[in-house]
């Protein structure tokens, strides 16, 4: 009983000035379950060893690490130095700064989200966003969803639930976290019809399968796979002159969202949204954090009269996007309806970066690293776009290679804070500067030579 008199109570524990400052930052009911847990835990282990000599310092010392943990979020900053641009397990597109800042302003107060402001009554927030799209896509009407599988899904409920919908076998594709194009048009009610091979559609083959049950013609960009070889695959042009032969619409599934900014021979293959709408399809759906450099978002854009349809299904709701993503989505396309998307927006001006942009920073960084005894040398080698957008894009670039155990120091970045990403390549870490903002070329030498700091003896 003696032993257990060693551990102060919980109010004793409060009282000293650590707890007090731990309670300003973590809140009453927090820091009391923290000395709580580390008390009990004293208790059992009292019972096989003698108490420290300060065993409330202790106690507050291994409360305050506990709290931290518990309060540390999931969600935190991190920088990309893998060269991948659209980085979907690290949130894929940065936001350019008009965008960040118009979306924390709408956040931290209120909007007209659902206000119409000219007459004073009750608006609509699927508005938002639709002139700019109208205006850089040609298209006569526009809405906003949460992502591009849900633009996809609301489209074929909307306009072909029940129905079938005539799509490529060369098209059935596969996007990330397993999610299949056919999955998404079942959930949608419509009827898949596939037609052609694997390799080889014809306009043909569409018009072979068009019954009283058509209603659809749909076409998916294949964005995150290519197929080389003996191909074929009707335009946009002639599917659309079907469309209008047999009174079915056509849709299109762009995927990455590319408006002409920036022009790269990476993104060669890669067609515009306006280029859809012109070609005479009724309706295109893409992303809004992809090539387009956004938010996340699904948008679709096309006719007023299918558009229309779309705003009116009862998934409109489920699938809507919130203040946020309308504000940043309207800042970033007002970067390039004034033509400084090129420049502001980072997904464009990474892709635009020439190698020796990057390696002139990449040598400022090899240096800082060789003055503080870690050997690092510049290589070429390649960035990719990533994120399902022109797969087998190659940009070349310069890399930082560091000569340290390439394993652990890779491990050794992920846990600083904030943690730099990078990839191995030949057995050594590399850095990739064209996905780092200027400004934290310092930051990542810091990191390296902490993360080093570790691994050095």
């Amino acid at each position: 009983m003696s032993t257990f008199r060693a551990i102060p109570s919980i109010e004793q524990l409060r009282v000293r000035a650590g707890c007090r400052a731990l309670e300003v930052a973590y809140g009453r009911e927090s820091l009391v379950a923290a000395l709580r847990a580390e008390a009990d835990e004293w208790r059992t282990r009292l019972v096989d060893e003698p108490a420290p000599q300060d065993l409330a310092a202790v106690i507050e010392a291994r409360a305050r690490v506990r709290l931290e943990a518990w309060h540390a979020p999931s969600l935190v900053e991190t920088i990309n130095a893998t060269g991948v641009i659209v980085h979907t397990n690290l949130g894929r597109a940065p936001l350019a700064r008009p965008a960040a800042q118009r979306a924390a302003s709408i956040a931290s107060g209120y909007s007209n989200l659902e206000y119409d402001l000219e007459q004073g009554k009750r608006g609509r927030r699927d508005v938002h966003a639709e002139r700019l799209l109208m205006r850089l896509t040609s298209a006569a009407a526009a809405v906003i969803v949460n992502n591009n599988a849900a633009a996809t899904l609301i489209t074929l409920a909307a306009l072909a639930a029940g129905r079938e919908v005539i799509i490529s076998r060369g098209e059935l594709v596969e996007i990330g976290g397993g999610f299949r194009v056919p999955d998404v048009m079942a959930q949608s009610g419509a009827v898949l019809r596939e037609v052609g091979t694997t390799n080889r559609t014809r306009a043909a083959d569409y018009a072979a399968a068009i019954s009283d049950r058509t209603a659809m013609i749909l076409r998916v960009h294949p964005s995150n796979f290519r197929i080389d070889g003996f191909t074929e695959r009707p335009t946009l042009e002639a599917l659309a002159v079907l469309g209008k032969r047999f009174g079915l619409l056509v849709a299109e599934d762009l995927g990455s969202g590319y408006l002409g900014v920036p022009e790269s021979a990476a993104l060669r293959d890669e067609p515009r949204v306006g280029a859809s709408i012109a070609a005479g399809a009724d309706v295109v759906m893409f992303s809004g954090d992809k090539l387009l450099g956004g938010p996340q978002a699904g948008i679709i854009v096309g006719t007023a009269d299918a558009i229309g349809l779309v705003r009116k299904h009862p998934l409109m709701r489920a699938l809507r996007a919130d203040k946020m993503t309308y504000a940043a989505l309207e800042a970033t396309l007002e970067e390039y309806a004034a033509g400084r998307a090129g420049d502001t927006v980072p997904v464009a001006r990474m892709i635009a970066l020439t190698p020796d942009e990057i390696g002139r920073r990449a040598h400022a960084l090899a240096t800082r690293l060789s003055n503080a005894g870690i050997h690092a040398e510049v290589i070429d080698g390649f960035s990719t776009i990533g994120g399902g957008s022109a797969p087998q894009s190659r940009l070349p670039t310069q890399l930082a290679a560091i000569g340290l155990p390439a394993e652990r120091l890779e491990t050794g970045l992920r846990t600083q804070r904030p943690a730099v990403i990078a990839r191995i390549e030949r057995d050594r870490v590399v850095i990739d500067l064209r996905t780092v903002p200027p400004e934290q070329d310092r930051l990542v030498a810091d990191q390296i030579i902490a993360a080093a700091g570790i691994l050095l003896p």
